[in-house]
Protein backbone atom coordinates (compact mmCIF):
# COMPACT_ATOMS: atom_id res chain seq x y z
CA UNK A 1 0.00 0.00 0.00
CA UNK A 2 2.82 2.35 0.85
CA UNK A 3 4.45 1.68 -2.71
CA UNK A 4 1.61 2.43 -4.33
CA UNK A 5 0.97 5.92 -2.55
CA UNK A 6 4.56 6.50 -3.36
CA UNK A 7 4.24 5.78 -6.84
CA UNK A 8 0.79 7.54 -7.24
CA UNK A 9 2.74 10.61 -5.63
CA UNK A 10 5.83 10.45 -7.62
CA UNK A 11 3.34 10.43 -10.84
CA UNK A 12 1.33 12.77 -9.54
CA UNK A 13 4.48 15.55 -8.51
CA UNK A 14 6.28 14.67 -12.22
CA UNK A 15 2.88 15.40 -13.69
CA UNK A 16 3.03 18.95 -12.23
CA UNK A 17 6.32 19.76 -13.25
CA UNK A 18 5.94 18.95 -16.85
CA UNK A 19 2.40 21.59 -16.94
CA UNK A 20 4.56 23.62 -14.77
CA UNK A 21 7.01 23.44 -17.28
CA UNK A 22 4.55 24.00 -20.33
CA UNK A 23 3.54 26.84 -18.51
CA UNK A 24 6.87 28.44 -18.26
CA UNK A 25 8.27 27.36 -21.94
CA UNK A 26 5.34 28.65 -23.25
CA UNK A 27 5.94 32.42 -21.63
CA UNK A 28 9.73 32.56 -21.60
CA UNK A 29 11.09 30.03 -24.67
CA UNK A 30 13.74 27.34 -23.49
CA UNK A 31 16.29 30.10 -23.84
CA UNK A 32 15.05 32.59 -21.03
CA UNK A 33 13.32 29.66 -18.31
CA UNK A 34 15.21 28.49 -15.32
CA UNK A 35 14.64 25.61 -13.30
CA UNK A 36 13.40 27.46 -10.55
CA UNK A 37 10.52 29.26 -12.74
CA UNK A 38 9.68 25.87 -13.31
CA UNK A 39 9.80 24.61 -9.54
CA UNK A 40 7.96 27.98 -8.36
CA UNK A 41 5.07 27.51 -10.75
CA UNK A 42 4.80 23.84 -9.56
CA UNK A 43 5.00 25.24 -6.17
CA UNK A 44 8.03 22.85 -5.38
CA UNK A 45 11.35 23.72 -4.22
CA UNK A 46 14.48 23.07 -6.76
CA UNK A 47 16.01 19.95 -5.29
CA UNK A 48 12.72 18.39 -5.77
CA UNK A 49 12.53 19.06 -9.28
CA UNK A 50 16.51 17.94 -9.68
CA UNK A 51 15.46 14.58 -7.98
CA UNK A 52 12.86 14.40 -10.71
CA UNK A 53 14.41 15.56 -14.19
CA UNK A 54 17.91 16.45 -13.64
CA UNK A 55 18.22 19.14 -16.09
CA UNK A 56 16.41 21.68 -17.92
CA UNK A 57 17.24 20.10 -21.41
CA UNK A 58 16.06 16.83 -20.61
CA UNK A 59 12.31 17.91 -18.92
CA UNK A 60 12.17 20.05 -22.10
CA UNK A 61 13.01 17.02 -24.23
CA UNK A 62 10.37 15.22 -22.72
CA UNK A 63 7.58 18.23 -22.34
CA UNK A 64 7.96 18.55 -25.66
CA UNK A 65 7.67 15.16 -27.14
CA UNK A 66 4.81 14.99 -25.28
CA UNK A 67 3.26 17.77 -26.38
CA UNK A 68 4.32 17.13 -30.08
CA UNK A 69 2.63 13.77 -29.69
CA UNK A 70 -0.53 15.58 -28.30
CA UNK A 71 -1.01 18.22 -30.96
CA UNK A 72 -0.25 16.03 -34.35
CA UNK A 73 -0.84 12.42 -32.69
CA UNK A 74 -4.73 13.06 -33.56
CA UNK A 75 -3.99 13.17 -36.90
CA UNK A 76 -2.26 9.52 -37.60
CA UNK A 77 -5.22 7.54 -37.18
CA UNK A 78 -7.84 9.37 -38.66
CA UNK A 79 -5.44 9.70 -42.11
CA UNK A 80 -5.14 6.07 -42.27
CA UNK A 81 -8.61 5.37 -41.43
CA UNK A 82 -10.00 2.94 -44.24
CA UNK A 83 -13.09 3.05 -42.79
CA UNK A 84 -14.17 6.37 -43.17
CA UNK A 85 -14.51 8.47 -46.15
CA UNK A 86 -12.84 11.63 -47.21
CA UNK A 87 -15.35 14.13 -45.94
CA UNK A 88 -15.89 12.11 -42.51
CA UNK A 89 -12.06 12.77 -41.61
CA UNK A 90 -12.61 16.40 -42.31
CA UNK A 91 -14.91 15.79 -39.57
CA UNK A 92 -12.96 13.95 -37.35
CA UNK A 93 -9.76 15.99 -37.64
CA UNK A 94 -11.74 19.36 -36.83
CA UNK A 95 -13.53 18.30 -34.11
CA UNK A 96 -10.46 16.20 -32.56
CA UNK A 97 -8.27 19.25 -32.96
CA UNK A 98 -10.81 21.84 -31.48
CA UNK A 99 -11.51 19.77 -28.58
CA UNK A 100 -8.03 18.58 -27.51
CA UNK A 101 -7.30 22.74 -27.91
CA UNK A 102 -10.35 24.06 -26.12
CA UNK A 103 -8.81 22.04 -23.28
CA UNK A 104 -5.18 23.17 -23.79
CA UNK A 105 -5.02 26.58 -25.71
CA UNK A 106 -1.63 27.23 -25.63
CA UNK A 107 -0.48 23.88 -27.12
CA UNK A 108 0.03 25.23 -30.52
CA UNK A 109 2.09 28.25 -29.34
CA UNK A 110 4.24 26.28 -26.96
CA UNK A 111 5.02 23.31 -30.33
CA UNK A 112 5.17 25.68 -32.87
CA UNK A 113 7.46 28.17 -31.56
CA UNK A 114 10.05 25.53 -30.44
CA UNK A 115 9.38 24.10 -33.71
CA UNK A 116 10.87 26.64 -35.78
CA UNK A 117 13.96 26.41 -33.68
CA UNK A 118 14.14 22.95 -33.83
CA UNK A 119 11.93 21.77 -37.19
CA UNK A 120 13.92 18.28 -37.51
CA UNK A 121 12.52 16.93 -34.37
CA UNK A 122 8.90 16.88 -36.11
CA UNK A 123 9.76 15.68 -38.88
CA UNK A 124 12.21 12.64 -37.65
CA UNK A 125 8.94 12.27 -34.36
CA UNK A 126 6.60 11.32 -37.22
CA UNK A 127 8.92 10.29 -40.15
CA UNK A 128 5.80 13.19 -41.46
CA UNK A 129 6.55 12.94 -45.03
CA UNK A 130 6.38 9.09 -45.69
CA UNK A 131 3.00 9.10 -43.19
CA UNK A 132 1.41 11.56 -44.77
CA UNK A 133 2.23 10.50 -48.79
CA UNK A 134 1.33 7.00 -47.84
CA UNK A 135 -1.82 7.81 -46.13
CA UNK A 136 -5.22 7.04 -46.73
CA UNK A 137 -6.58 10.68 -46.74
CA UNK A 138 -3.83 11.93 -49.48
CA UNK A 139 -5.04 8.79 -51.74
CA UNK A 140 -8.63 9.55 -51.22
CA UNK A 141 -8.14 13.26 -52.12
CA UNK A 142 -6.17 12.69 -55.15
CA UNK A 143 -8.46 10.16 -56.31
CA UNK A 144 -11.29 13.42 -55.66
CA UNK A 145 -9.23 16.11 -56.23
CA UNK A 146 -5.96 15.07 -58.77
CA UNK A 147 -5.96 18.49 -59.93
CA UNK A 148 -5.10 19.82 -56.02
CA UNK A 149 -1.77 19.39 -54.09
CA UNK A 150 -2.66 17.27 -51.22
CA UNK A 151 -0.19 19.43 -49.16
CA UNK A 152 -2.10 23.18 -50.05
CA UNK A 153 -5.49 21.04 -49.22
CA UNK A 154 -3.92 19.68 -45.71
CA UNK A 155 -2.06 22.86 -45.03
CA UNK A 156 -5.66 24.89 -45.15
CA UNK A 157 -7.13 22.12 -43.02
CA UNK A 158 -4.57 22.63 -40.05
CA UNK A 159 -4.63 26.49 -40.82
CA UNK A 160 -8.37 26.62 -40.14
CA UNK A 161 -8.13 24.83 -37.20
CA UNK A 162 -4.31 25.74 -35.46
CA UNK A 163 -4.37 29.46 -36.13
CA UNK A 164 -7.75 30.57 -34.20
CA UNK A 165 -5.70 29.19 -30.85
CA UNK A 166 -2.30 30.58 -32.10
CA UNK A 167 -4.30 34.24 -32.69
CA UNK A 168 -6.80 33.66 -29.44
CA UNK A 169 -4.45 36.50 -27.52
CA UNK A 170 -5.64 38.97 -29.98
CA UNK A 171 -8.96 37.35 -30.80
CA UNK A 172 -10.61 36.97 -28.05
CA UNK A 173 -10.28 40.55 -26.35
CA UNK A 174 -12.16 41.74 -30.15
CA UNK A 175 -15.08 38.65 -30.06
CA UNK A 176 -15.82 39.79 -26.41
CA UNK A 177 -15.89 37.12 -23.76
CA UNK A 178 -13.84 33.52 -23.27
CA UNK A 179 -17.36 32.32 -23.01
CA UNK A 180 -18.21 34.11 -26.38
CA UNK A 181 -14.72 32.65 -27.95
CA UNK A 182 -15.49 28.89 -26.79
CA UNK A 183 -19.04 29.25 -28.90
CA UNK A 184 -17.10 30.52 -31.74
CA UNK A 185 -14.68 27.50 -32.03
CA UNK A 186 -18.02 25.02 -31.13
CA UNK A 187 -19.24 26.52 -34.35
CA UNK A 188 -16.01 25.89 -36.30
CA UNK A 189 -16.47 22.24 -35.64
CA UNK A 190 -19.44 22.30 -38.34
CA UNK A 191 -17.96 25.81 -40.26
CA UNK A 192 -14.19 24.25 -41.16
CA UNK A 193 -15.30 21.05 -42.83
CA UNK A 194 -18.20 22.39 -44.54
CA UNK A 195 -15.45 25.23 -46.27
CA UNK A 196 -13.08 22.56 -46.56
CA UNK A 197 -16.07 20.62 -48.78
CA UNK A 198 -16.34 23.65 -50.58
CA UNK A 199 -12.79 23.36 -52.09
CA UNK A 200 -13.59 19.72 -53.28
CA UNK A 201 -16.47 20.38 -54.84
CA UNK A 202 -15.37 23.37 -56.97
CA UNK A 203 -13.33 23.33 -60.19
Amino acid sequence: MAKAKKAELDLSTEERIKEAASIVFTKKGYGNARTRDIAEEAGINLALLNYYFRSKEKLFQIVMAERIDKLFGVLGPILHDEATTLEEKLEKITESYINMLLEHPDLPIFVLSEIRNNPEQLANRFQARKHLKESVFIKQLIARRSDINPFHFLMNLLGMNLFPFVAKPVMAPIVGNEEMYRQLMEQRKKLVPAWMKLMLDQG
